[in-house]
């Protein structure tokens, strides 16, 4: 295994830097460093620049389909850069249910939403979790019954992102109730505005909505918004989340927070030293850097061994990653709202929804705590971490 960089790829890196850095309108950038909420405008603002670059929002879809069929090392150095640059991070459903489609769909899927996905004129949301249904997502219970060319979907999701203001859902759901829990289980297409859907906020503890419940009641969903075959949904999911879960470290963001951290500590003054000289915070931080450069290598074996192998099998490093990047990206917030220290203590729901640009203290403080209390989702969100140990056990050390 050779994890080092090509010319070509140390190169490609340069540029994506350089672009990250010089592309992004600086009140995006702004958000993306304090933490605050963007906006769809904002989204669809930085879409186009991307786009005129070339790169576009999905570059590693095939060419046939808008992308720019790059490598899993490419997407690698893309993502990191992105994350750590801070750059917004195009949607992550876009890549999630676009890749299932490529994969599993049929022409007539591919045509009409693949085109739409990536121009950002369908934006999806995920239907995965349940009420009794989060870390154990096969016992989910939302069922669609086969009335003809239509299912009919009864049930519930939840921590539905930006359900609300989303077009479409990619949903899991029961179409044979007497199967073993993990073979029953289809994968729909589920247009937002479809009567017999309702949404509804939950609050998350930045009192910001990320998150969403979504109510289905006897909702008819086209036969042919099925991706792939009936009763093999559980499937195509697992493809989904190790898709997802190659980047779901985020070493990137937790890389640029560390930089962050240390040039926020060098101008906080505590007992009229820079905050940065106290030996404790300098170990911490240290710490921090140790870890995130065995996520970060972790990182590289698993694309190393994804470049090089064929089909669609799900390393357990995977895991591995998600466990220990959840776990930086929690440390890092933790360090930034140390260095903030009181003047994170203020509530400035304003200021991290960007309604005000006035604060307490320094701008970069009226967001740690909120940010800090969002972030301890990072140990549920993708897959909790419990169930991330139990597959590492399972895969990697054989128990």
């Amino acid at each position: 295994m050779d994890l080092r960089f090509t010319p070509e790829e140390v190169a490609f890196r340069e540029e994506v830097r350089h672009f990250f850095r010089t592309a992004q309108p600086e009140s995006i950038r702004q958000k993306m460093l304090l933490g605050q909420q963007y906006t769809r405008e904002d989204m669809l603002v930085w879409h186009r620049i991307l786009e005129d670059k070339g790169w576009g929002v999905a570059p590693q879809w095939p060419k046939e389909w808008g992308g720019l069929d790059w490598n899993p090392v490419q997407a690698y150095i893309y993502n990191e850069e992105m994350l750590s640059s801070p750059a917004l991070t195009p949607l992550a459903h876009i890549n999630q249910v676009g890749s299932v489609i490529i994969a599993f769909g049929t022409d007539e899927q591919k045509t009409r939403f693949l085109k739409k996905i990536r121009r950002l004129e369908y934006w999806f949301c995920q239907g995965f979790s349940e009420p009794g249904a989060g870390s154990d997502l096969a016992s989910l219970k939302t069922q669609a019954v086969r009335d003809g060319d239509h299912y009919v979907v009864n049930g519930s999701k939840l921590w539905s992102s930006h359900a609300h203001f989303s077009d479409w859902m990619y949903a899991l759901v029961r179409t044979d109730p007497v199967a073993k829990k993990q073979k029953g289980i289809s994968y729909l297409l589920i247009e937002m505005n479809t009567p017999g859907i309702t949404v509804r906020p939950v609050i998350t503890l930045d009192g910001h909505r990320h998150v969403n419940e979504v109510f289905f009641d006897n909702v008819r969903v086209p036969v042919s918004n099925r991706v792939g075959e009936e009763n093999k949904g559980w499937d195509y999911a697992k493809f989904l989340l190790g898709h997802e879960r190659m980047h779901i470290g985020r070493v990137g963001i937790s890389k640029g927070r560390v930089a962050i951290a240390k040039q926020l500590a060098a101008q906080v003054m505590e007992d009229g030293r820079p905050l940065i000289d106290s030996a404790r915070l300098r170990e911490k931080i240290a710490a921090i850097e140790v870890e995130l450069k065995a996520v970060e290598i972790t990182n590289m074996r698993v694309v190393d061994e994804v470049r090089r192998q064929s089909g669609h099998r799900q390393d357990p490093k995977i895991s591995v990653l998600k466990l220990k990047g959840s776990e930086m990206l929690q440390a890092t917030l933790d360090i930034l709202l140390e260095i903030a220290g009181p003047h994170a203590l203020p509530l400035q729901h304003d200021f991290l929804e960007g309604d005000t640009t006035e604060t307490i203290g320094p701008d970069w403080a009226a967001t740690a705590a909120l940010n800090y209390f969002f972030g301890r989702s990072r140990s549920i969100t993708g897959g909790s971490n419990e169930v991330q140990r139990n597959i590492i056990a399972k895969g990697i050390l054989g128990l």
